[in-house]
């Protein structure tokens, strides 16, 4: 009699926490026991799985991670610097303005052409093009036709480059992104090149574009 009365005093308690107490956390419990092959769960409620198993198993930082990376990718080739890159080594306005290269900073009229100065000795061409290249669509003949890098390495012109980009929204694009940008440890200031035409010849050219 002493060792039968346990035994079914155990099963009891079993019985009464399975059919009275959490029959629907049992049903929720079971189905996630098939999933995760531990009976550890058994007996815990619901928020405490939902906290502690399923929540490390399925994370949702990662799966931000991964769409942030597959848009950065789609946005331009990897041989190119990322829009990340680019913000991290910009200098903030407040820290522009420390500087005096970028005192009565004027962008100029917009227009395809950009102007770089404030370069550093060893800027080298295929530095500019890592940057700037990223406005361009290099599968399209016409735009990398009109990509066109011109660095002055040399005279009163030295550090500085006039650069060609396919149109005027690229060039914008560009200005905005990569003016500040500290490249060999000094900041580029980023300018629309000024135009040799007159403003009326300029804008008939581009109506007739």
């Amino acid at each position: 009699d002493v060792f039968e009365q346990p035994q079914h005093v155990g099963h009891k308690k079993i019985e009464f926490h399975i059919s009275t107490e959490i029959p629907a956390v049992l049903q929720i419990n079971s189905e996630k026991e098939e999933k995760s092959g531990k009976r550890v769960y058994l007996y815990a409620t619901t928020e405490e799985i939902n906290n502690t198993g399923f929540g490390r198993i399925f994370p949702a930082p990662s799966s931000n991670d991964k769409m942030e990376t597959e848009e950065e990718d789609d946005e331009i080739p990897s041989e190119f610097i990322s829009r990340k890159d680019l913000e991290n080594n910009r200098l903030s306005r407040e820290e522009m303005e420390k500087y005096s290269v970028f005192k009565n900073y004027e962008p100029g009229d917009p227009n395809c052409r950009i102007y770089v100065k404030n370069l550093a000795k060893q800027v080298q061409e295929k530095d500019l093009k890592f940057i700037f290249g990223r406005y361009v669509d290099f599968q399209s003949e016409v735009e990398r036709n009109m990509f066109d890098i011109r660095l002055m390495k040399e005279g009163r012109m030295k550090g500085q480059a006039f650069i060609g980009l396919p149109n005027e929204k690229a060039a914008a694009k560009a200005l905005k992104e990569a003016n500040g940008y500290v490249l060999f440890e000094k900041p580029m200031v980023v300018q629309f090149a000024r135009s040799a035409r007159p403003k009326q010849d300029a804008n008939e050219g581009k109506r007739k574009k």
